[in-house]
């Protein structure tokens, strides 16, 4: 097993482990509440029609086709922003459960862009951010207000499910706080060790095995 650390990889390592451990509560937390819903005979309820949109979301993902595209349209008409504070606050929205990777933000933006839907903002300095990409901060332009008038709705409801993201990954956290300290910490020390170049393969191939024992033990509980 190999980990890359170039382009801020290593920092993302606690953020992600994070993720995991969110995924896995919040799969708990989901098992939780349909079995009170079964104990009071509502599965009825959780089996009606989906909301309107629902289909375009893909299971275990946090955007469907064409959503992301549509966060970040929305976000820029808030206020200029450049990728990163986009991943950022996107990141802020779900609780620090999910942030959208760069490999899918800039080439996002340059399609809004190409489409004539964002422009470069005048008045603040490009420069280098962590991702080491020029952080050139859009606007919406009166195309991109147009489309995101005409998708209102569309809208409304994303950035609602993202905001409901958020409170649920809050409430996950709360139940189970001493799981992320224990996640936040590993990353961490992951993180100081790399950094201080202490992992090299064999290091890693250690970690690995400590990592999958930890894990069988956890099954057989």
């Amino acid at each position: 097993m190999t980990w890359n650390g170039r382009n801020g990889g290593w920092e993302k390592l606690g953020p992600m482990i994070a993720m995991m451990a969110a995924s896995a509560a919040s799969d708990w937390d989901s098992s939780e509440r349909r079995a009170r819903r079964r104990s009071r005979g509502a599965d009825d309820w959780h089996d009606g029609p989906a909301r309107r949109g629902a289909g375009r979301k893909r299971r275990g993902r946090m955007f469907g086709t064409g959503e992301l595209r549509l966060a970040l349209l929305a976000l820029i008409a808030r206020e200029p922003r450049h990728g990163y504070e986009l991943i950022r606050a996107i990141e802020d929205m779900t609780g620090g459960s999910y942030a959208p990777s760069p490999g899918a933000v800039y080439p996002t933006l340059q399609m809004l862009e190409e489409e004539g839907m964002i422009k470069p903002a005048k008045g603040k300095a490009s420069e280098e951010d962590g991702e080491g990409s020029s952080k050139k901060p859009f606007k919406a332009t009166k195309s991109g207000k147009a489309e995101l008038e005409e998708r209102s709705d569309e809208v409304a409801e994303l950035m609602e499910r993202l905001g409901e993201h958020g409170e649920r990954t809050e409430r996950i956290r709360e139940k189970s706080p001493d799981l992320f300290r224990a996640m936040g910490n590993l990353g961490t020390v992951l993180k100081n060790r790399a950094r201080a170049g202490k992992l090299d393969q064999a290091a890693m191939n250690e970690i690995v095995d400590i990592i999958d024992e930890v894990a069988k033990r956890i099954e057989r509980m």
